[in-house]
């Protein structure tokens, strides 16, 4: 299984889907307890939910799942919300504190260091490279990083998260007229929304939003309650609900894409 998966486009608008891969390599498997193998943190249908909304956009997908490595952490093990409670680089335990390796099994430094080598650094070498095209090409990059997570997780948020949390690091990571659009059109829907409340925005926003560089970065984190059956296995997608969600978000990424001729 190939790290990463790219599908080329030739507008301004980059997506970045760290956390819809499933995929975990047989030895790492056989570490992982009856938890572990749920795969319960997955950002599940997130890459259907976008698919097809606009033409011509880049989107670059890790294949390989989040308890092999986290895609959207810092490689150097620095957490993202000092202070708060977050699952690290290579998880330990669900977003519910449950552990998911079986006794003994829990990776250790040579195991993570090996995890960032293949794993880790072959999607951020995709995404920084499909960043450096569209900057070529247009003058500027928008990365859009789509994310969605459980609406109810005591451990990480008191609780009911809204459907719309969109994380900017308090506006470092694009231009002003990016956050507005993104929030203004969540607004619009009717739907619940927050700017930088729980998740203000993972590594990889962070670590791409260079806006005076022509590159900007803005994260949606979706709760699962907009488009999922249900919450719990077998996680399955609710097609009334993910269209009505789609309806919204096709408008949010055009906005991007109308705005980069004014950011170049």
């Amino acid at each position: 299984m190939h790290p990463v998966t790219v599908t080329r486009g030739d507008s301004p608008l980059v997506l970045a889907f760290p956390h819809t891969g499933t995929h975990v390599p047989d030895p790492i498997r056989d570490r992982l307890n009856d938890e572990g193998r749920l795969l319960r943190d997955t950002d599940w249908h997130i890459d259907a939910l976008y698919r097809d909304l606009l033409p011509g956009v880049t989107a670059v997908k890790a294949n390989f799942h989040r308890y092999v490595i986290d895609a959207n952490r810092d490689p150097a093990g620095v957490s993202l919300y000092p202070g708060q409670t977050t699952t690290g680089l290579v998880p330990e335990t669900t977003f519910d504190n449950a552990p998911i390796w079986r006794e003994g099994c829990a990776p250790d430094e040579d195991d993570i260091a090996r995890r960032l080598a293949e794993w880790h650094a072959p999607y951020h070498a995709a995404l920084s490279a499909e960043m450096e095209r569209v900057r070529a090409i247009h003058g500027v990059a928008i990365l859009y990083d789509c994310h969605s997570i459980r609406s109810v997780i005591p451990w990480l948020f008191d609780g009911t998260l809204p459907d719309f949390n969109v994380g900017t690091n308090g506006g470092k990571t694009c231009a002003p007229a990016i956050e507005a659009a993104v929030v203004e059109r969540c607004a619009a829907s009717g739907r619940s929304n927050v700017l930088n409340g729980r998740f203000r925005g993972g590594w990889t926003t962070r670590h791409y939003g260079r806006p005076a560089e022509g590159m900007h970065a803005i994260q949606m984190e979706l709760a699962q309650s907009s488009h999922l059956a249900s919450e719990e296995p077998p996680f399955g997608l609710d097609p009334e609900t993910a269209a009505d969600l789609r309806a919204t978000l096709a408008p949010v990424l055009q906005s991007l894409v109308d705005l980069a001729p004014t950011l170049a």
